[in-house]
């Protein structure tokens, strides 16, 4: 079924109004939808089934025949700190990410980050929404600005991952409970990886050092690997 994302203002009563230039497009144009059919339309928190009774030029509106709570997210949210990408590869990790069920993506500045954001935050949030329509997803991926390595709060997480070539075979699977917890962090570097000064500091603010395996991955990969075991973990 069609996913149309509105904000919570956008529903009034059992109406929904959609009124976002490219899903009015899409649905006349692209899908040629028509007066009775069905589409899904999620608010960030919950699922609406509705049916079409009005395709106007600016407006489409959408009667709502059911509504289903989020069971496509997890209790336990689950944040990456990524180190900036260029840009094709940031966008392809932002897209995975969602899809597998990331809670929120800080892109991340360290010492070896060379590159440059060519592409604004609302790049990666339209990369994300159109994602989270393929994958039929809810609550949509918090996405934070660019912050440094030392200026991100560990101590709002429960646990702090590093998938690190050095981790001597620590594993994620390691650690039993994962699932009672409310907030988990891990961290994946920019191309160049961390510097060594980087893992001591996060050493010393109680970050794990975890594996991967044996061999290394590019960024992107790790980012996507490294969350969905832990999606895996918790689900």
């Amino acid at each position: 079924m069609i996913s149309v994302f509105v904000e919570k203002e956008n529903i009034k009563g059992n109406i929904v109004e959609i009124n976002d230039k490219k899903d009015i497009n899409h649905l006349k144009n692209s899908f040629r939808m028509s007066i009775g059919d069905e589409i899904r339309v999620v608010d960030g928190e919950k699922e609406y089934r509705c049916e079409i009774v009005s395709l106007e030029k600016k407006e489409i509106l959408g009667e709502i025949k059911e509504i289903l709570e989020d069971n496509y997210s997890t209790t336990v949210k689950v944040d990456i700190a990524l180190g900036l990408l260029k840009n094709d590869k940031m966008d392809l990790s932002i897209q995975k990410l969602t899809e597998i069920g990331i809670n929120k993506i800080i892109p991340m500045k360290t010492k070896r980050t060379v590159v440059k954001v060519k592409e604004k935050k609302d790049k990666w949030v339209v990369v994300s929404t159109e994602a989270l329509k393929q994958c039929q997803g809810v609550r949509k991926v918090e996405i934070a600005e660019p912050t440094n390595l030392k200026d991100i709060n560990y101590n709002d997480y429960d646990l702090v991952f590093l998938p690190y070539e050095g981790a001597n075979g620590n594993k994620i699977t390691n650690y039993d409970g994962l699932d009672k917890l409310k907030k988990i962090l891990y961290l994946i570097g920019p191309e160049g990886g961390f510097d060594d000064s980087e893992v001591e500091f996060l050493q010393n603010k109680g970050v794990k050092i975890i594996s991967l395996g044996r061999r290394i991955l590019r960024a992107e990969t790790a980012a996507i690997v490294a969350g969905g075991v832990i999606l895996n973990e918790i689900w």
